[in-house]
């Protein structure tokens, strides 16, 4: 089966003698880059004087609640991110965020994590990103990158061609990645014929992912991940590029 979107794809993905395709998911935010990519994007924004300081303020609040692990609503954030785009065309928004990406996230990627995804794929499995980042920024990865597969947050496109401020469906945070790279993978590979055999993850809402794979891999882990991660006999990788 051909590659979802990638533009530097050069290994096959090669299925078991029992035609079951071996699967190494990996988060994005810090994980495969130094740093969490919305929010690099707020900080670009208010930059080039694309975001009120409102909206801004908001959003640290948010970021607030979700660093102290407080109820609250997964769409919000990106909501209040996207309103910066809101009525503009997805070809033109689409564009800018590609130059973003280039700009200020690829020089973020950490080196064992572009490493190990050569490698896995090399090995013929099927790499598939999953991710809470906006879809345009984590395609725009698979350009650099062997990535097979992804899935990523969505922002819903109008009548007209323009981006609302809208999530489409769920953001893929949390439990909800577990539910998305299994929806995924079945589509691609049929039930029954793929396995999830690593995944690798940073943050302790990746814990629904990183449990269930074969080998779940703790990348620089927050310290409730880490704290999972030594209870249940995780390995634990130290990827920090800021040591």
């Amino acid at each position: 089966m051909a590659p979802e979107g990638s533009m530097v794809y050069r290994f096959p993905v090669k299925a078991s003698g029992e035609g079951v395709v071996s699967v190494a998911a990996f988060d994005f935010d810090g994980t495969c880059i130094q740093g969490d990519s919305p929010v690099m994007l707020v900080r670009y924004l208010l930059k080039h004087g694309l975001m009120s300081k409102k909206a801004a303020f908001r959003i640290l609040l948010w970021a607030g609640r979700y660093k102290f692990r407080l109820p609250q609503n997964e769409s919000l954030a990106r909501e209040l991110v996207f309103s910066a785009f809101e009525g503009q065309p997805k070809a033109k928004v689409d564009a800018f965020l590609a130059d973003f990406y280039h700009k200020v996230v690829e020089p973020r990627w950490r080196p064992e994590a572009a490493e190990a995804i050569e490698r896995h794929a090399e090995a013929g499995h099927a790499v598939v990103m999953i991710s809470a980042s906006f879809e345009p920024i984590v395609r725009e990865a698979m350009r650099n990158h062997c990535i097979y597969a992804q899935v990523s947050t969505r922002m819903q496109v109008d009548g007209s061609g323009c981006y609302t401020n809208k999530v489409d469906g769920a953001p893929v945070q949390g439990c909800e990645k577990a539910l998305a790279i299994t929806r995924l993978c079945d589509e691609l590979f049929g039930p029954d014929k793929w396995e999830l055999d690593w995944a690798y993850g940073d943050h302790h809402s990746d814990r629904a992912l990183l449990s269930q794979a074969r080998e779940p891999l703790a990348v620089t882990p927050d310290k409730p991940l880490k704290r999972t991660a030594k209870a249940d006999g995780w390995e634990i990788l130290d990827w920090n590029i800021e040591k």
